[in-house]
């Protein structure tokens, strides 16, 4: 049986349900209750799930040694290949039946930012094919790895792109009104570079390398510049509007994403990138890129510890008033999980064991996170309570 008749099968099953509770007939798909209908109100926000149990599936495996850590990280991979498949099929489904629908995202000043979640959880795969699959399918692995960071390259382009030319265009927004979910779109690219730095190292020939470094290079220029100037905007925005309504309360740790992403890459680009400079006739420049890229490094990661206490503040702040769920404490994961990695990375180039136990905390505090939040994800999809489409809300 196809995805397609599958989809159309639990529609007639619902809106059957539906005919049976109310006594009322349904003369269309249109007449089903929009909240908890599983495929007409799936959104790019559910791929927030595949960053987030992505993130700690890499972060798992940045203790050597520790086999269960490892294997652990490993299972998480592989369950988090079939979930961004899941979530790909689903939403996949929604353009299909309910194309006018969704199409209304473009105009959605919130929710339009998550296609950004579609290509950072693409890359936590890619990385996992590098970090666990390479081990059992070996040059298989790296060869499915570098065509889906292609691939992974053109949708973070995209989407840093014609999302930003829709606030532009045809969105709705004011400082009063902005989050940090305005990184999104932009910070996708900076997640696919950090991919190519990892990339580098399982690539033979030395003309591709080059390739794959000034690609990743681009990709961070093209992301991190960008989302520091959010930053400032954001700054402003809290200073003299506030904080962000409760049920954004996760979108605070969001600040913590590009600066974590942008070190880790900077980190990764100054193991691998001298070499590669070097093998291209660059030798000349190959130890001020790696100089440059580590100093720069640490300056963002020194950032970044501003904005995490200040994250946790925030959040100390919001529980006081109650934090109701919603899909977006997703935004609680990957931000955290991408300056741990960044750390933790740190502590093999720095002899400084406090950054490793620094590192190891905040991983602590990732797993924590993510069964909290997975549990409660679980909870609100069996019931479908989490199945609104803020779109279509008008309807």
């Amino acid at each position: 049986m196809t995805w397609s008749r599958i989809f159309s099968s639990m529609i007639r099953r619902e809106a059957m349900q539906q005919v049976v509770a109310t006594n009322k007939p349904i003369t269309h798909v249109a007449d089903v209750p929009m909240q908890g209908n599983i495929i007409r109100n799936f959104t790019p926000n559910w791929f927030a799930t595949t960053m987030g149990t992505g993130i700690l599936s890499v972060a798992l495996a940045q203790f050597p040694g520790h086999s269960w850590l490892f294997a652990t990280g490993q299972a998480l991979w592989l369950f988090n290949i079939l979930l961004f498949a899941t979530c790909t099929a689903l939403y996949a489904a929604r353009w299909t039946r309910y194309f006018h629908e969704a199409s209304r995202v473009f105009s959605h000043s919130v929710v339009s930012m998550f296609f950004g979640c579609i290509p950072m959880g693409l890359a936590t795969i890619i990385n996992g094919f590098l970090i666990y699959g390479i081990p059992h399918i070996g040059d298989t692995a790296v060869a499915i790895a570098t065509t889906l960071w292609w691939i992974d390259v053109l949708m973070s382009l995209a989407c840093g792109l014609a999302i930003p030319f829709m606030m532009f265009t045809r969105q709705s927004h004011s400082i009063d009104q902005m989050t940090a979910v305005w990184l999104l779109p932009i910070v996708a690219s900076e997640v696919a570079a950090v991919s190519g730095g990892l990339l580098l190292p399982h690539i033979a020939d030395a003309q591709t390398q080059l390739t794959v470094l000034m690609t990743s290079l681009v990709l961070w220029a093209c992301s991190v510049p960008l989302a520091m100037s959010v930053l400032v905007i954001l700054f402003l925005r809290m200073a003299v509007h506030k904080l962000p309504h409760v049920n954004m309360a996760a979108s605070s740790w969001l600040a913590l994403g590009p600066i974590g992403t942008g070190a880790l890459g900077l980190l990764v680009m100054s193991q691998t990138g001298p070499a590669v400079l070097s093998a291209n006739g660059l030798a000349g420049v190959a130890s001020a890129f790696g100089g440059a890229s580590f100093l720069g490094a640490i300056l963002l990661w020194g950032y970044g510890i501003w904005w995490l206490a200040t994250a946790v503040l925030i959040t100390l702040r919001y529980l006081r008033e109650g934090l109701p769920f919603n899909i977006g404490w997703w935004g609680y994961t990957f931000p955290l999980g991408v300056f741990s990695v960044a750390t933790l990375r740190l502590s093999t180039m720095v002899p400084m064991s406090a950054i490793a136990v620094f590192g190891a905390v905040l991983v602590a505090g990732l797993a924590c996170m993510w069964l909290l939040v997975a549990a409660k994800t679980i909870k609100g999809a069996v019931d479908r309570s989490l199945f609104v489409s803020p779109c279509l809300k008008a309807d």
